[in-house]
């Protein structure tokens, strides 16, 4: 008799990296509900933010249409009153509700007490905690006396995209992208360690992507009018490549991640990677910040806090450019273990629930 299946409101369902919690293979046992269309203005197909999942009013309508609710990320602009208000909802309904701990501070805040006291409603609250990497398991354990389940964050790149890394060029690249400045991204620091010691790596080129909006005078943030300086004194160095364009898509990134040796991760604080899994995917090497727990996703070596180490860091990389690329896991087996113990996870907590009802 093939298993009970489990109806799961996902928020969201649509991201890559809830898209692969799934078997392709799989005897179908878990069903993601797909995102119901956000009710704001202009909001394209695939659009899945703000997640209509958290509003008091859809769960009321449809709570008969799934067993449990499993909260990743988009919560960014509900207050603590609204998901204080969400999970007794839930909770009323006998809906249970599984956290998957992504971010233990939120990247795209400088300051970290909104997505705190959001944390601070949502993991008491969860049947069942889930998080990336041990060490954010432990900071749970000690700031909630909660135990989280460690389940490691899946591919990015889709298996289909996965090869061996293109026969390497006569230069070594390191690449810094500072995108858009999201928070917790301050390049300056890591670039300004970096340029003095290209005239000792001979071979190496370092490559800064950037968004146009970063360079425009109007950014009046500390961080861009650094990048903007660093820019203008770099820019002819003949060991630096500057790149300015728009986001990449997809298959754009694949190829950017791809045509360097080294990605360094400029970040100032936050917790997980979803960038480092796609370089991992890819085969590149990554020098990851001292903060957070990055280093935990697969073992890359770390520099910092600070830039404290960070050429010698990359002198060794240059030198050994395995010492940064770990082995990749095999993702597809990968897939069906994180599938599979998520499951064991929705079936635990609902055999609990079950059991609190008798």
């Amino acid at each position: 008799m093939p298993p009970e299946r489990i109806r799961v409101a996902s928020v969201p369902a649509g991201h890559p990296y809830v898209q692969h919690l799934t078997d392709p293979g799989g005897d179908g046992a878990v069903i993601r509900l797909p995102d119901p269309r956000p009710s704001v203005a202009g909001a394209g197909p695939d659009q899945w933010w703000p997640p209509r999942m958290l509003d008091l009013v859809w769960v009321e309508q449809h709570h008969d249409e799934f067993d449990l609710m499993h909260l990743h990320f988009g919560f960014d602009d509900a207050t603590p009153g609204h998901l204080a208000a969400w999970v007794g909802l839930l909770a009323r309904l006998g809906i249970p509700l599984v956290l998957t701990v992504h971010d233990l501070v939120n990247p795209h805040f400088a300051d970290p007490a909104a997505h705190l006291a959001q944390l601070e409603i949502l993991v008491p609250a969860a049947a069942a905690l889930i998080t990336l990497t041990n060490s954010a398991a432990s900071v749970i354990l000690d700031r909630w006396g909660r135990q989280a389940t460690v389940i490691p964050h899946p591919h990015i790149v889709p298996l289909s995209r996965m090869g061996r890394r293109a026969t390497p060029g006569d230069k070594f690249v390191i690449g810094v992208h500072a995108k858009s400045l999201r928070a917790n991204i301050d390049p300056l620091p890591v670039l300004t360690a970096l340029l003095p010691g290209l005239t000792d790596l001979p071979g190496v080129v370092l490559r800064v992507d950037v968004h146009p909006e970063v360079l425009r005078e109007t950014d009046h943030d500390p961080r861009a009018t650094g990048l903007r300086r660093w820019i203008l004194a770099a820019r002819d160095h003949r060991q630096v490549q500057i790149e300015v364009h728009p986001r990449l898509d997809d298959d754009q990134l694949w190829n950017y991640l791809q045509s360097i040796d080294l990605c360094i991760l400029p970040y100032g604080f936050g917790t997980h990677s979803g960038w480092l899994e796609a370089c991992v995917d890819l085969g590149t090497a990554v020098l990851v910040p001292a903060a957070g727990s990055y280093s935990d996703q697969h073992g890359h070596p770390r520099y910092g806090p600070g830039t404290t180490g960070l050429l010698d860091r990359v002198r060794a990389i240059v030198a050994d450019p395995g010492s940064a690329r770990p082995a990749r896991p095999d993702r597809a087996g990968q897939r069906r273990e994180i599938a599979a113990t998520h499951e064991q996870v929705y079936r635990r907590v609902l055999r609990q629930g079950r059991s609190s009802k008798e």
